[in-house]
This record gives C-alpha cells, sequence and structure tokens, in this order.
C-alpha cells in the first residue's frame, strides 16, 4: 500500500501514464482540500464511455425503496457543461437490481457525485453517468448490488468504469485518521468489500462512502480485478494547516 503520511506531502515521484481501470475510489470533498487527491486518481486512469457513480446518500432523503437512488434520465447541468445520463444503463441496472429505482429527490442536495464531474466533462467529454447514492451500508445490499453492476457490465458492448466516490475518516486527529485509515485501506487493496464494512463498524472508521467502496469492490473482484493501489492519501490539515480535527481522502485505482 501506498504510505499513508498524517502530516507530510509524499515526495515527487514520476508522472504516471494512464491506462484502462475497471474501477477507482475517489474522495468528495471541497475541491480545495481533495480535488489533488482526486486528480491523482483521474490522471492515472481511462474512463470508459459509460462511467457508474455509486456516493454515499449524506442527507437521508430517499423514496427509493431499496435504498439505491438513481437518477435515471436526461443529464447533470455544470459550469463546464452538461453531464448525460446513460440511460440505457441504468434502465437495465434498475431491471438487474430491485434495490435501485430512479429518485431524483435523493440527488437534490447531495454533492458526493457532482464533484466528481468537473473531471470528467475535462477528461471524458464524451462520457455519460449513472450517478446511485446508497442509503445503507450492510454487506447483503452491497453484495447483491455489486453483482447486479457486474452483470449488466459483462453484458454490455463497451466498457464501463465504476467510481465509488468516499472520503476516508472524520474529524479525528490527523495520526488517528491515518491509523484507521490504515486498516480501512488494507481491505480495499485486497478488493474485501465485506471486509472493509466490518472493519468500520469495529474500529469506529467514519468512512462516509464505505457502502458504495465496498459495492465498487465486490464488484471489480466478479469482473476479474485482482487489486487496489492506493495512490494518493492526504487530509483537510494539508490546507488548513490543523492537524487536530481533519478528514482525509484517499484515492484508489482498482485493476
Amino acid at each position: 500500500m501506498a504510505d499513508v503520511h498524517a502530516t507530510a506531502a509524499p515526495a515527487p515521484a514520476p508522472a504516471p501514464v494512464s491506462a484502462p481501470a475497471t474501477a477507482a475510489i475517489v474522495p468528495h470533498a471541497g475541491l480545495v482540500y481533495s480535488g489533488a487527491c482526486a486528480a491523482e486518481v483521474f490522471k492515472r486512469i481511462q474512463l470508459a464511455h459509460t462511467v457508474v457513480i455509486l456516493a454515499p446518500n449524506h442527507t437521508g432523503t430517499v423514496t427509493a425503496p431499496g435504498g439505491a437512488s438513481a437518477w435515471t434520465k436526461g443529464a447533470f447541468r455544470m459550469p463546464l457543461g452538461d453531464v448525460p445520463v446513460d440511460e440505457h444503463f441504468a434502465a437495465k441496472l434498475c431491471e438487474a437490481c430491485d434495490l435501485v429505482s430512479h429518485d431524483p429527490a435523493a440527488h437534490q442536495r447531495e454533492h458526493a457525485i457532482e464533484v466528481e464531474l468537473p473531471f470528467l466533462a475535462l477528461l471524458a467529454p464524451r462520457s455519460a453517468i449513472v450517478p446511485i447514492v446508497l442509503a445503507w451500508d450492510d454487506w447483503d445490499r452491497c453484495r447483491a448490488l455489486a453483482e447486479a453492476i457486474a452483470t449488466v457490465v459483462r453484458d454490455w458492448p463497451e466498457p464501463v468504469s465504476l467510481l465509488a466516490s468516499s472520503d476516508m475518516t472524520h474529524f479525528e486527529s490527523a495520526d488517528v485518521a491515518a491509523r484507521k485509515d490504515r486498516v480501512a485501506l488494507d481491505h480495499v487493496q485486497r478488493l474485501d468489500g465485506q471486509g472493509l464494512l466490518a472493519a468500520c463498524r469495529r474500529e469506529a472508521i467514519t468512512m462516509c462512502g464505505r457502502a458504495p467502496a465496498a459495492t465498487v469492490l465486490e464488484a471489480a473482484r466478479l469482473l476479474g480485478s485482482t487489486e487496489g493501489s492506493v495512490v494518493d492519501y492526504r487530509h483537510s490539515g494539508w490546507v488548513t494547516g490543523d492537524n487536530s480535527q481533519v478528514v482525509a481522502y484517499a484515492g484508489v485505482v482498482i485493476r
């Protein structure tokens, strides 16, 4: 695993090479805090035409019976231009998994998907998204959704990218956050979604997108991925100068 530093920036490294990747985990805080971490992921991967983005439901607004709230039609209007929804893929996923249904209300005040869209608009302007926010974090539903995603992706005529939007430990000291996040990221590297959820409960790791991450890890594993690589780790203290209470961010590429 890439070294998880509590306070210091990593030494300069050779420029990464962009390559196809099944999946990734990217943070979703304000770009001033987590944008550099997300950029370390996006510059290493080639995004497919269809990008499925799973994020946590921060607001608690949900009308989807299964708790997986999709936006299945239209586009997300952004300053850099509209980002269209892949309506065909979204419809197939809704058919494949009864946890997923059209629930625009869950997206109205949610930020965890929108923060990723400037990267897509710049790096993959022809891509379309399948945005889903999850209102649960139990393994049974993560596994069921992962299996459905993997089934639809296998039958899809073109490559599909999977993104999990998640920050790491919230409002702990930088040292405590690094220690806890090292435990979580050990499971991420092994594509162990079930172990990740268990570790978050056991160690009180406040990783807000643990369910999206667990789902994407399992879907990637089912699609043949073998490992996750932590390409960046940082925290809000790098920007604010306050290491006493931080929010941490990790960037992970899954191949």
